[in-house]
């Protein structure tokens, strides 16, 4: 058409008369321009015809694009599908989460297929970008052609989500391809060309949960929700999906929990029980059905648990933000604010560990007549104490647990960070593998006072009248009968629980997230 024809004279007229010297920006918008009109007229053409055509722009990245496209076309069989989409996706930006290739293909593909040409390549490309750089604009408040920290926080705020300096500042540094603290329109649209989406909000969303969240199983700061998503309801979906999530993961890992406990009570220097041996009399005692035993109440307690930590943690984010006069919180200030709300939520539920346990611990027959029989039973024969036996040791293991689960945590993602110069952020199985390696060194600092906190619970039930009562009493009692190692008594099943309860339970909240429809990954 017209347009067309005009587009091209303008082409013609930048590369045969160069002393125009029309800015980047110029240039840009008129390849876009003649781009967008040859991809709509010629999305059936050939390969040659479309080459020979585009000829006189190759300068202006138009094989930017097909280098690109020909990336994409893992098979190289000419067309993009969904198994070429979602492998390119994990090699060549790896910022983008895989899952999110379902949606791109159907952003990109024109006629809803299950394949791609070069020519809706193009198109979407072309588009994409043009919006990207209405939103570049919007971010760059100082008009200087490059976004920086200041104005990525600035810009979120307007969306309702406050961030630190230190997370503005890595959401830049996931983009800078120069190393100049800051990003320019060309850095910025390389980054995003391949996000599905050109929604403001999804893309807050994005650089927010991707580039910067924390998902470390089992950390005591709970996860921080903006105001938007508080005011949205979004906070409940994601509640109700990880406590969905696990429930699923403890009861598929119950049989190790059970073992743990199992171990930690009875096995002894002179009683050395290993993992096949406690199996065989668990099983022989109670058969498949008992190593399930202690899951229903450790399942139940997870919707408690899960809502008090969530409240006591933003009353202490406000309670601190007040005393600072405003601000965001730092990592030190969110772990005390995390700490305090998972002391808080463990005080409030802690019967129902100790139940959890002595249920582990029961034989056959002992719950014949249901739960609320068998901790009258215990009310009665120790005391309403016995509820809060094993309380302080528990209660100072949060700490150490908690606060190296973080700082490794932490470590481990700035080391995979340095150590890839292309400025990648960890992608899913790289921020699992962090989290379970500092879960588990979380474990190794405060395993110790968990095992001492079982033996206090299951004091009255262990058959050995000489254990002390007390935390001090205890600690002096297994050094001196069991050595340095009878701290870590049932240790191995812990450990063997971790990968499969950290795997079930993100692949569970994930699913369930999708269907309750919150977009936090």
């Amino acid at each position: 058409g017209l347009v067309l024809v005009k587009s091209i004279c303008l082409a013609h007229a930048v590369v045969l008369f160069p002393q125009l010297q029309p800015t980047p920006s110029v240039k840009h918008r008129i390849i876009r321009n003649v781009l967008v009109h040859l991809a709509v007229e010629l999305q059936s053409a050939s390969w040659k015809f479309f080459d020979s055509t585009c000829a006189y722009f190759k300068e202006l990245s138009f094989s930017r694009l097909r280098e690109l496209y020909e990336r994409l076309d893992m098979d190289n069989d000419g067309t993009v599908d969904i198994r070429d989409l979602t492998a390119a996706l994990k090699r060549e930006m790896p910022h983008i989460p895989e899952r999110l290739a379902p949606k791109l293909m159907a952003r990109i593909s024109a006629g809803n297929d299950d394949k791609v040409n070069f020519a809706e390549f193009v198109k979407y490309v072309v588009e994409h970008e043009k919006r990207l750089e209405a939103i570049f604009q919007d971010l760059d408040k100082n008009n200087d052609g490059f976004i920086d920290m200041r104005e990525i926080k600035t810009f979120c705020s307007e969306h309702g989500i406050s961030l630190d300096d230190k997370k503005a500042q890595g959401i830049v540094e996931s983009m800078d391809r120069s190393g100049s603290s800051s990003v320019d329109l060309s850095e910025f649209q390389q980054f995003m060309l391949l996000y599905p989406s050109s929604d403001v909000k999804d893309m807050v969303d994005f650089w927010r949960h991707n580039l910067v969240i924390d998902i470390g199983e089992d950390s005591q700061v709970p996860e921080d929700f903006s105001d938007q998503e508080m005011i949205s309801g979004v906070w409940w979906r994601h509640l109700v999906a990880g406590g969905i999530a696990g429930c699923m993961s403890r009861t598929c890992t119950a049989p190790f929990d059970r073992l743990k406990v199992f171990m930690q009570v009875h096995s002894t220097r002179t009683n050395n029980l290993g993992v096949f041996s406690s199996l065989r009399l668990l099983y022989a005692e109670g058969g498949v059905k008992s190593f399930w035993r202690g899951n229903g109440i450790n399942v139940i307690k997870i919707a408690p648990e899960s809502a008090i930590k969530f409240m006591a943690y933003e009353q202490c984010k406000r309670l601190i933000q007040k005393y600072k006069n405003g601000g965001d919180l730092t990592i030190v200030e969110r772990f005390l604010a995390g700490s305090t709300a998972g002391a808080i939520s463990q005080t409030l539920i802690y019967p129902m560990e100790v139940l959890k346990t002595r249920l582990a611990l029961r034989k056959t027959g002992q719950l014949d007549n249901g739960l609320i029989h068998f901790a009258q039973k215990m009310w009665k024969k120790e005391g309403p104490i016995c509820f809060y036996k094993g309380y302080v040791p528990n209660l100072l293991g949060i700490i150490p647990y908690a606060g190296i689960d973080l700082a490794i945590y932490e470590t481990l993602k700035k080391l995979y960070v340095t150590h890839h110069k292309d400025g990648s952020e960890p992608g899913v199985l790289a921020l699992l593998a962090c989290g379970t390696c500092s879960s588990t060194c979380g474990q190794l600092a405060s395993y110790p006072l968990a095992l001492v906190r079982t033996r206090l619970q299951a004091r009255a039930i262990s058959g050995d009248p000489l254990q002390p009562d007390t935390m001090t009493g205890q600690f002096r009692y297994i050094l001196s009968n069991e050595g340095f190692f009878g701290l870590y008594r049932g240790i191995a099943p812990n450990f063997m629980k971790v990968i499969p309860a950290v795997s079930i339970s993100y692949v569970v909240y994930e699913h369930v997230r999708k269907q309750l429809g919150a977009t936090m990954s």
